[in-house]
């Protein structure tokens, strides 16, 4: 039997039932990510007497190896982690290099390489949290990139469509393995993040790209202090910068004021976009950015019959996103990244490590607050989301892909907040993105939106990749039970025990 690949992502050719896909329900735990062999990590973990930050880190470090198109050792994570009433944030993202050289940050290549935090984040996560030690996490993982896994459909495709793949795409089913990964994992197992940042790899990295040994061993993660905002009675928790949660919150906090539907969120999204990239770097936000006089004056620019006019300066890039809340109520949001597919497209030879091309997020305007400076973090994608009410854990959150990533955070809390969704109705509804020229892409399923949207001036596009809508994962408490979702757009599922 022939399966065309192509044909998967073509959404005129889909045929469905008309029916929905139910959410998951489990009494105890669950883990909900965006493969399948990522998932049954977790609950493996949990099945063995591990918690949610267990789960949470034998699922990451799964995901290395079965979506090595976005994610890898070589590139940076971000976690929200709630236990025992309080909320905890880690910045995992690296810095440039010390010691620049005169040299500029490029969009790929060696000199868009920014210091790995990945490994080191689980690491930390681990210590301060977890129950088993990483080597757990990272064997399975190890094992996995030893003996091989099938190609996923959608790992597959966007494999093929990588330009700076630095092997051949698997064929869907396809079984690849990762040797020279697996080997490094190994070392990671025996020795933890020493493994990385010192000795003979980090000098392999140091050669491979504009970083020093010097650089990849003072690094360490950030504990912060999350944002908070509520919307409608519920918290959305983010990270500070360097990362690009603030647009979601900031777009949370116009729409609320807007008349419902989907103009007032574009806008309001456009504004939440414009404003943090025009501000967020490696340093505290302003301390007016979510000031009451400030927003109504944003506010103010939304009109019912025009547009907001102007480009956007988008980031772009590829992620993976998990969730994980366990029997005692600890929960965790994770994501990492490699920015780029495939990041940068320096492989470090005889690793099997990707490296990030993370300092392709500079502004290249020397006089901006994001540009490039000597160990300096740049303005960041990756955002992780946490939900509470009433100062208690509602659940993790998240929808990974580049610029995609604040919007889906908008489009999944008002689907929860304002329609009722469940996670998995939450995830699968379809998304409308803005983007860089200020025009809208829509997913097929909002294509009868689209008269009304030009109508008010929007450029508008009916979109036939779905790769560029984000991939979200949620697990929500409800009552005594907990109810999960994976997006339909991914290769995972949600489940728990």
């Amino acid at each position: 039997m022939h399966i065309d690949v192509e044909a998967l992502f073509e959404a005129g050719r889909a045929r469905r039932s008309g029916w929905r896909r139910m959410p998951a329900v489990a009494t105890e735990a669950m883990v909900a990510t965006s493969h399948p062999s990522a998932t049954r990590a977790g609950l493996r973990a949990l099945e063995r007497g591990g918690n949610a930050v267990d789960a949470a880190l034998a699922a990451a470090a799964i995901l290395t190896v079965a979506e090595p198109t976005d994610n890898g050792i070589g590139g940076d994570a971000f976690a929200l982690v709630w236990d025992r009433g309080v909320l905890y944030g880690l910045n995992g993202s690296g810095r440039s290099p010390a010691d620049l050289g005169g040299r500029a940050a490029t969009d790929d290549g060696p000199c868009s390489v920014t210091v790995p935090g990945a490994v080191r984040l689980w690491d930390d996560l681990a210590t301060r949290f977890g129950r088993f030690g990483l080597d757990q996490a990272i064997g399975l993982a190890a094992e996995l990139a030893e003996v091989g896994l099938a190609c996923s459909a959608r790992i597959s495709h966007k494999w093929s469509q990588a330009p700076l793949a630095p092997w051949r795409a698997p064929r869907l089913g396809e079984r690849y393995s990762l040797p020279e990964l697996g080997a490094t994992l190994r070392m990671i197992e025996s020795n933890g993040p020493a493994a990385l940042y010192e000795g003979e790899v980090a000098a392999a990295i140091a050669a491979a790209c504009w970083l020093s040994e010097v650089d990849l061993l003072a690094h360490r993660s950030e504990w912060v202090e999350p944002l908070r905002r509520a919307y409608r009675g519920i918290e959305v928790c983010e990270l500070p910068p360097n990362g690009q949660g603030a647009a979601a919150l900031l777009a949370l906090a116009l729409y609320e004021g807007l008349e419902p539907g989907e103009h007032s969120a574009i806008e309001a999204m456009k504004l939440g976009l414009t404003d943090t990239r025009a501000v967020v770097n490696d340093a505290p936000l302003p301390t007016d950015f979510f000031d009451e006089t400030r927003l109504a004056a944003r506010r103010a620019l939304v009109r019912a019959d025009s547009v907001i006019a102007g480009g956007l300066d988008l980031p772009r890039g590829g992620t993976t996103y998990l969730s994980v809340v366990d029997g005692d109520g600890m929960a965790v949001s994770l994501i990492q990244s490699l920015y780029g597919r495939f990041g940068s497209g320096v492989v470090v030879p005889g690793t099997g490590i990707v490296l990030q091309n993370r300092g392709a997020g500079f502004s290249r305007a020397s006089d901006h607050p994001n540009a490039l400076a000597p160990g300096r973090r740049p303005f960041h994608t990756i955002i992780p989301g946490m939900l509470l009410e009433g100062g208690e854990l509602l659940g993790p959150f998240g929808v990974m892909g580049g610029p995609m990533q604040a919007q889906g955070h908008v489009q999944v809390v008002c689907n929860l907040v304002d329609q009722g969704d469940d996670p998995q109705a939450a995830l699968d509804a379809p998304r409308w993105r803005v983007e860089d020229d200020g025009s809208v892409a829509l997913e097929p399923g909002l294509e009868h939106i689209a008269r009304d949207l030009k109508a008010r001036g929007h450029a508008v596009r009916v979109e036939s990749d779905p790769h560029g809508f984000g991939v979200g994962q949620i697990i929500l408490r409800h009552g005594g039970a907990l109810i999960g979702g994976s997006d339909g757009r991914g290769d995972g599922y949600a489940a728990g025990i």
